[in-house]
């Protein structure tokens, strides 16, 4: 097979049968189209020009705006009417929902910029939790697992990280327990705060 075929989504010329890639078993991929390979070829040319005709699908196209308002269609109908809507491809909502989200993680951002100037740092939060929980600095960092050290631990895993801005991968290394694990001390932490009203300052 000597003819020139292009395909769009390459971004270039192929010559099927003659081009050899590391990258490409070609005999892998003629084995889904048939045994034999003129055959084989023959069929998988139709399988591409096929596909390279048909529409995208519409729940692969678009961010999350495109899909939160129903596609390309209702996105364009809404923008005739000139009617303002805010999208962000890393949500998915309609427009109230995502403003929403963002300001919350704008406001998020501004506290742990402004705690960071106080000079709130990973020692106040330890200092805070063995006051709240009525313990000792000692106590809270321990790695022992009794139920006020676990409890102790959640709270300065949801401080330190909703709070003081740091990553699970900082807060693992710093009380010595994986990723995992502080991530669901932390989620035990918020509702540890929520139910009992401890404040971080």
């Amino acid at each position: 097979m000597n003819e020139l075929d292009t395909y769009p989504w390459c971004g270039h010329s192929v010559i099927m049968g003659n081009n050899s890639q590391s990258w490409h078993n070609i005999d892998y991929v003629y084995g889904f189209f048939s045994n034999k390979k003129k055959s084989a070829v023959k069929r998988y040319r139709s399988f591409v020009a096929n596909g390279l005709s048909e529409d995208r699908l519409a729940d692969l196209s678009g961010g999350g705006l495109v899909r939160s308002v129903g596609g390309w269609t209702e996105l364009k109908a809404i923008r005739k009417t000139d009617t303002r809507i805010k999208g962000d491809e890393r949500i998915l909502g309609d427009s109230d929902f995502v403003v929403n989200v963002l300001n919350a993680a704008n406001e998020q951002l501004k506290e742990k910029y402004a705690l960071k100037a106080g000079g709130y740092d990973f020692n106040y939060a330890i200092q805070r939790v063995s006051n709240v929980l009525n313990m000792t600095p000692n106590e809270v960092m321990s790695g022992n697992k009794s139920p006020r050290t676990v409890q102790a631990r959640a709270l300065l895993c949801f401080w330190g990280h909703r709070k003081l801005g740091l990553t699970t991968i900082e807060l693992s290394e710093k009380i010595g327990v994986c990723q995992s694990a502080v991530s669901r001390l932390s989620r035990k932490g918020e509702k540890m705060a929520y139910e009992t009203n401890f404040e971080f300052i």
